[in-house]
């Protein structure tokens, strides 16, 4: 199971997120996939005000993780590409506990991810810079909750 969503906007992708982050339940991973300036951290960032987190997100790039109140950590595996060094950074920690965790760049990683990890991969349309194309795939029992969101006018 599959869902498929288009943005048109920023706007509307932090709509999106905001829906989203309404389905997210605690102990959540939710792994990002994308190219440079495909929507992660715009999407990271609807999440992130729809779970309340009262400040802009930003992507961790240096820092490697952002921990926001929630508990809500944001992990961006750009510049770490090795397993072992997340491993020894308590990577599993984020994983298995109480808070959400969203990952950008989780494709350097992937191995390390849960097998309920719910997966979204952005895609911007190169004809129209503003618009992306979103793909949400994960266990059905995690997804179904977030299908009937779907539902929902969320572009209002």
């Amino acid at each position: 199971m599959s869902l498929h969503i288009t943005t048109h906007n920023a706007e509307e992708t932090i709509r999106f997120g905001k829906l989203l982050a309404s389905g997210l339940k605690s102990g959540a991973v939710v792994a990002f996939f994308g190219e440079l300036a495909a929507g992660k951290t715009t999407l990271i960032n609807g999440i992130c005000q729809g779970l309340g987190v009262p400040r802009p997100a930003e992507s961790p790039t240096f820092t490697l993780v952002n921990e926001y109140p929630g508990p809500v950590y944001h992990i961006d595996c750009y510049r770490e590409q090795r397993l072992s060094e997340w491993l020894e950074l308590g990577i599993n920690e984020y994983f298995y506990g109480e808070g959400i965790t969203l990952v950008e760049w989780a494709d350097r990683i992937r191995p390390l991810l849960p097998e309920t990890t719910l997966f979204v991969n952005l895609r911007q349309n190169f004809e129209h810079d503003t618009i992306r194309y979103i793909e949400i795939d994960g266990l059905p029992e995690i997804l179904a909750p977030i299908a009937k969101l779907q539902t929902v006018n969320w572009k209002l």
